[in-house]
């Protein structure tokens, strides 16, 4: 079959307001010299083979148009402009051998690839007109990165400097929000894929350029870089500067590939509580919690506060990492404190924190007793919560019951701290008993003697 030269073309009119550049199967369309294809508001369905030669093809006119068919369109210059906010959708992935020009209007990834090779490029990319793709799809590039001094590849939006030659060096560039393993978080709607060809240690700066548009409701003054290898695990980067005015965010140091995007401190990587509560039993407050998801997580500090605004940490308890299963966690307070606040401070691995909500202790001070320290050497310190002045009464039995020890004490309303002189007793095993609220209220516990 001979080739179809520039504009011996079938053109089908599916509407009478939209009509469709058709190729049929087996047909050869070539485009000669510098020739202009201008498109508008019509469709280009191919199903043969498109030469574009040093031409351009425009999409212009005021609805959207669609770049579809059976086989994979070549251009050479590809121009959008649509300047009623129309769009070109893609339908099939495409070629760009030079340049994607933006006039005006967007150009809809729609799930497919956009091919740059390794000498295309976009040109006059702006807020209202560039590349979108929120149901995936990406931009592909490839180019030889040795020493780069702020090069942005093909004009793909990320600005590389390294004193190091990187090689041969795949970039992709998707709109997709990128979420964790599972499906919770979010980030801006642009990320970059940086797959060299032979992996070597670097360390180089990265700048990622966005647009307002992208920002998927994401605060631009608490933007961070994160970054991860396999798309499930992420890792907050942080970052070393920016500027929410020209919409850029740049990171030095960095020495790994992988997948790179834009998001908040604590967004993309969160540790899902299902569960916390908070209980008095014995005298103790017992704080337990149930995770539901762990995503980077590195441990659990637990915090009290006697006022809801100044907190200590009590204690700590190492996180899972990463876990798609219910985890449960607990915490035993032995000093409570009556009409005390309870929180939960998760770390990740890059001590970036998040905290739970605020309990508040419910437990009354009659229900409060510790005997600390334990194992003890020259003392015993008792705290006891009594509701009302009262005497209380301490004993201490040995191993074979025998009292050893009686010590008597006023107590009042509120926490009391009680000292029990124990230098003369013999190293082993002993009983602490204490009784107060003429023996309403009863508590042993078992010490030992260094």
């Amino acid at each position: 079959m001979k080739p179809v030269i520039l504009f011996l073309l079938v053109i089908l009119f599916t509407n009478p307001m939209q009509g469709q550049l058709y190729i049929g199967a087996g047909a050869q369309v070539h485009m000669r010299g510098n020739t202009q294809l201008t498109l508008q508001d019509m469709n280009l369905l191919n199903n043969g083979i498109f030469f574009p030669g040093s031409g351009a093809v425009s999409f212009t006119g005021n609805n959207s148009s669609g770049i579809g068919g059976t086989q994979t369109t070549v251009f050479h210059l590809l121009e959008i402009n649509k300047p009623n906010g129309g769009t070109v959708l893609m339908q099939v992935p495409a070629e760009v051998l030079n340049t994607v020009s933006f006039t005006a209007g967007n150009l809809n990834l729609n799930g497919n690839t956009l091919n740059l090779g390794t000498t295309g490029s976009l040109l006059g990319e702006k807020e209202s007109s560039r590349i979108v793709g929120s149901n995936g799809g990406h931009v592909l590039f490839s180019s030889i990165l040795n020493n780069p001094n702020a090069t942005n590849p093909a004009n793909l939006g990320l600005v590389i400097s390294t004193a190091q030659n990187l090689g041969t060096v795949l970039i992709r560039r998707g709109h997709q929000s990128q979420v964790n393993n599972y499906g919770t978080g979010n980030s801006i709607l642009r990320y970059y894929d940086i797959v060299p060809v032979s992996p070597a240690p670097f360390s180089a700066t990265f700048r990622i350029n966005y647009f307002d548009g992208e920002l998927n409701g994401i605060n631009e003054n608490g933007l961070v870089f994160w970054n991860s290898l396999d798309t499930v695990h992420w890792r907050n980067e942080d970052f070393t500067s920016g500027n929410i005015n020209i919409n850029y965010i740049e990171k030095t140091g960095i020495s790994s590939f992988g997948r790179w995007t834009l998001s908040s401190s604590n967004n993309a990587l969160p540790v899902k509580f299902t569960l916390f509560n908070l209980k008095c039993e014995g005298g103790k407050a017992i704080v337990t919690w149930k995770t539901a998801q762990e995503q980077n997580s590195s441990h659990y500090n637990i915090e009290k506060s006697t006022d809801g605004i100044n907190w200590i940490v009590i204690g700590s308890v190492s996180a899972a990492g990463y876990s798609n299963t219910e985890k449960s966690y607990l915490l035993v307070d032995n000093n409570p404190i009556e009409k005390s606040y309870y929180r939960i401070a998760q770390y990740d691995m890059d001590r970036r924190v998040t905290y739970s909500n605020i309990l508040k202790s419910s437990c009354t001070m009659k229900e409060f007793f510790t005997v600390w320290p334990n194992p003890f050497t020259d003392r015993l310190v008792i705290n006891l919560g009594a509701d009302r002045q009262s005497l209380a009464t301490i004993k201490i039995f040995d191993s074979k019951g025998a009292l050893i020890k009686t010590q008597e004490a006023a107590i009042l309303n509120g926490i009391n701290q009680l000292t029990v002189n124990t230098q003369a007793l013999p190293a082993g095993a002993y009983i602490l008993s204490a009784v107060w609220h003429n023996g309403q209220e009863k508590r042993t516990v078992q010490v030992i003697k260094q």
